[in-house]
């Protein structure tokens, strides 16, 4: 492991109590790599890192983290401020695709056990998403993974104008299984995104993101490959004209529950079931994993817990769930009312893959930072960052103790205390924007109004083990160090 690495340690001290014994506290220690906690650029092994150094401590018990700053990496703050820039815009497109209508459905193909694949960080790739590796023919490629979107695409060749990615565009003519859509099939006309006829026999798709970015070019179909798992005839676009923030990565692999969606196209192999882990280290590699395979459940620290997806007319494709309310430090929050039907969107949540800071109504974002700024007011205040308005100058600082969060899904009855609790990892909880501390940030932002969705980002979503299954309409949760 480099030596010019950041780490946070983290010491979660758990009180196990009952009401006639002494109370013990049962420390568990968790290191943290800084890297996984901000949008950095790797600094050269040659570059000089000095140590931090930081003093004071403070301790909650269940209702606190303490955090340890030993080194750190240099970034380009110019660069977090266009990764945030692009996740504003990603929540804007989100939000405006809630007034759209789309159909949902199945297709039959073989029946397998599941497939298991590496999940990555970005970064490296110059985006906060995740990435994971498949084949498309007979060419390798790594591609955004993206709970938000439906249609898998990646650039191809010819381009007319295509961003600079990591691997070779896609190139059909290297391909024996490549087959173009025909203009007047059935398939050309079934999908949103289709474009009618790009020429006088291939059938065009055009897909915007909100931000300016889009991808254009033909519906096709190749083999793609998925870990050990071919998936024959699986319809994509074949990008020939792309443009906008997708880091490196030569495409997206489409994971929500609308056509064409892998999900959907794969639904008799896999039941509609997903999973995966999202790492918080940077040189750790989390995984997805297709179907209800025994490796969902490998590496889980506690059981499953389970909260019903709901689906609103508007937005079948997204995986929604119902926030009912959030602890910070053991101070619960209402978030909404019992009832996800209720006409306010308050406790309507979008899980998504591809926002990275989670998105909170003004009211309940309100109610969360006053809450946390009171159980952190030792710390001085620093300025806002983008879209993050809650953050503290720790330079002066050894160790922190920072509350906990925990997000409250309902159980269908929406009681407190019977809820589905979610614990947000300690690397979910603060983003750290200066290099030597002055300014950390709660990983939180608040959205323009009442009556848009909130989100859960993947920042806040690290080291858990998540698990959609779209057959039973459900999303589990289980903490999991993710490998």
């Amino acid at each position: 492991m480099a030596s010019s690495a950041l780490f946070f340690t983290i010491f979660s001290v758990l009180f196990i109590c009952q009401t006639s014994c002494n109370c013990t506290p049962s420390v568990e220690r968790h290191s943290i790599q800084l890297s996984q906690l901000v949008g950095y650029d790797d600094a050269p092994a040659s570059t000089p890192v000095q140590p931090i150094s930081w003093t004071g401590r403070r301790g909650k018990g269940e209702d606190a983290i303490l955090l340890e700053l030993r080194r750190l990496w240099q970034w380009d703050q110019r660069r977090h401020k266009r990764r945030l820039k692009s996740d504003i815009a990603r929540v804007a497109f989100l939000q405006s695709l809630v007034s759209k209508h789309e159909q949902h459905a199945g297709k039959s193909i073989d029946t397998a056990d599941g497939a298991r694949v590496p999940l990555t960080s970005g970064r490296k790739l110059d985006t906060l998403n995740y990435v994971t590796r498949i084949g498309i023919g007979s060419q390798q490629m790594s591609v955004l993974v993206d709970t938000g979107s439906d249609l898998t695409w990646v650039q191809c060749s010819p381009c007319t104008y295509c961003y600079q990615q990591q691997d070779s565009l896609y190139n059909s003519s290297l391909s024996s299984s490549y087959i173009p859509i025909a203009c007047n099939s059935s398939a050309c006309g079934s999908f949103e995104m289709s474009a009618g006829c790009a020429s006088a026999s291939t059938c065009a798709y055009d897909v915007g993101y909100g931000d300016g970015s889009y991808t254009r070019g033909d519906l096709v179909r190749d083999t793609l490959m998925i870990g050990t798992d071919t998936i024959g005839g699986f319809l994509f676009g074949c990008g020939h004209n792309n443009r906008g923030l997708f880091g490196g990565a030569a495409g997206l692999l489409g994971l929500g529950r609308s056509p064409p969606s892998l999900i959907s196209q794969t639904f008799a192999k896999y039941n509609g079931v997903f999973s995966y882990c999202l790492p918080s280290a940077h040189e750790t590699s989390g995984s997805l994993i297709l179907g209800n395979s025994s490796f969902t459940f490998a590496y889980n620290t506690t059981p499953f817990v389970y909260t019903s997806m709901f689906q609103h007319p508007q937005v079948p494709t997204f995986y929604l769930l119902h926030l009912i309310g959030i602890t910070v430090g053991g101070v619960y929050i209402n978030a909404s009312s019992p009832s996800p039907a209720d006409v306010s969107s308050s406790g309507r949540t979008l899980i998504d893959s591809g926002t990275v800071i989670t998105r909170l109504g003004p009211s309940l974002y309100k109610s969360v930072k006053d809450e946390f700024v009171k159980q952190a007011a030792e710390f001085p205040s620093a300025p806002s960052f983008s879209i993050l308005d809650t953050c503290f100058n720790l330079s002066g600082f050894t160790e922190v103790s920072i509350p906990t969060l925990q997000f409250h899904f309902s159980n269908g009855g929406g009681i407190v205390g019977s809820d589905v609790q979610v614990n947000v990892d300690a690397s979910g909880i603060m983003y750290v924007v200066k290099k030597d501390a002055s300014q950390v940030c709660m990983a939180l932002a608040s959205l323009r109004r009442e009556d848009e969705f909130a989100i859960m980002g993947n920042y806040q979503q690290q080291n858990l083990r998540i698990i959609y299954d779209v057959k039973e309409s459900k999303v589990g949760f289980a903490p999991e160090v993710c490998r």
